[in-house]
């Protein structure tokens, strides 16, 4: 097997985000349940954004933030998403390209804008997110590079994928061709409606080895197994794939793997101000350790690490250097693994 061109590839929603600050009541009001996230129509994405406060907008999107974190850590890095060639997607492609993040894929030149999240933000940092999916839906098979895949260590995918259905072909081409070229397939389970959805079809991709690598949290693993037990979810992933990660906020998180189960802390936070890109920045860390050889745990404390930055301003991207914060922490040895 040839050594990769690329550590890490994702893809996922190419999305900006237009975040605001809400008070609960305002949820309330909206019907939004908090800590969710819902797919909405071009109408509902204008009421929601006339009836917000004021707000800034930030590229974001899954997975494109977890591929924006495993660049800062100084990984090579790629990005597979949908845009439309509009003022938006023009302002995505060159956010992440300034990240030192590859995006070659072609915008669309007509149908919906691009992608855009609403993010209600509330005073204890947790983020109710509305999403107009527009021209990220539109992610065709023929927008996946085969070669770009087989030559990247790992590709990472985005559970919210698995809504449209081109978008499900293109997920599964690029499962393939990974495996086709002996390279690691890790998924993103990325909210826990979007489980409830296709919580069989899930499940099925780890029992029939289409993916290598699972990443949750909590909610997302009970709704997995329909279950309130936090340890009977953990013996139910062990049976259904021999490497899984599920966050637990402030509890750290726990590594799932045919070795065992193995809990690893989260970094101690001053305040957390915004919650969302927790779970994308831990991934990030994550895998960065992985494709530099770490193991699991010291893998894990990159990701605890990144979600740490993240939570303590607004937004769902580092604003310092992620390595520069692995070297003061005792983990830049891993950058030359």
């Amino acid at each position: 097997m040839s050594a990769p061109r690329y550590e890490i590839v994702g893809i996922g929603n190419a999305i900006v985000d237009v975040l605001a600050r809400a008070e609960e009541d305002f949820l309330v009001r909206q019907k939004m349940p908090k800590g969710t996230m819902a797919l909405i129509d071009e109408a509902r994405a204008r009421e929601v954004y006339d009836a917000m406060g004021p707000a800034i907008e930030i590229s974001g999107g899954s997975a494109a933030n977890t591929i924006v974190g495993v660049a800062g850590f100084g990984a090579r890095a790629a990005f597979i998403g949908k845009v439309k060639d509009d003022e938006l997607g023009r302002v995505f492609g060159h956010d992440i390209r300034a990240a030192n993040v590859t995006f070659e894929t072609k915008p669309s030149a007509s149908g919906p804008a691009t992608g855009r999240c609403y993010v209600l933000v509330t005073p204890d940092g947790q983020r109710t997110m509305n999403t107009f999916l527009g021209a990220a839906q539109n992610l065709h098979p023929d927008d996946i590079d085969s070669g770009m895949i087989a030559a990247s260590a790992i590709t990472y995918l985005e559970g919210y994928l698995w809504d449209p259905p081109q978008a499900k072909d293109a997920f599964l081409k690029a499962a393939k061709a990974a495996h086709a070229a002996k390279r690691t397939v890790a998924l993103t389970l990325s909210d826990a409606f979007c489980v409830e959805r296709y919580r069989g079809e899930f499940r099925k991709l780890m029992r029939d080895g289409i993916v290598d690598l699972v990443f949750a949290n909590e909610a997302e693993l009970k709704s997995l197994y329909q279950t309130s037990d936090f340890e009977t979810g953990i013996a139910a992933l062990r049976g259904d794939i021999n490497l899984a990660v599920v966050t637990r906020s402030e509890k750290g998180c726990v590594v799932v793997s045919a070795s065992g189960v193995e809990a690893v802390p989260a970094f101690p936070v001053e305040r957390v101000i915004d919650t969302t890109g927790a779970g994308d920045l831990f991934a990030s860390g994550f895998l960065f350790g992985l494709a530099r050889g770490a193991d699991h745990r010291a893998a894990a404390r990159l990701g605890a690490l990144a979600a740490a930055e993240v939570i303590g301003h607004l937004g769902a991207r580092p604003q310092i250097s992620v390595q520069k914060l692995a070297a003061e922490n005792g983990l830049a040895a891993l950058s030359r693994l």
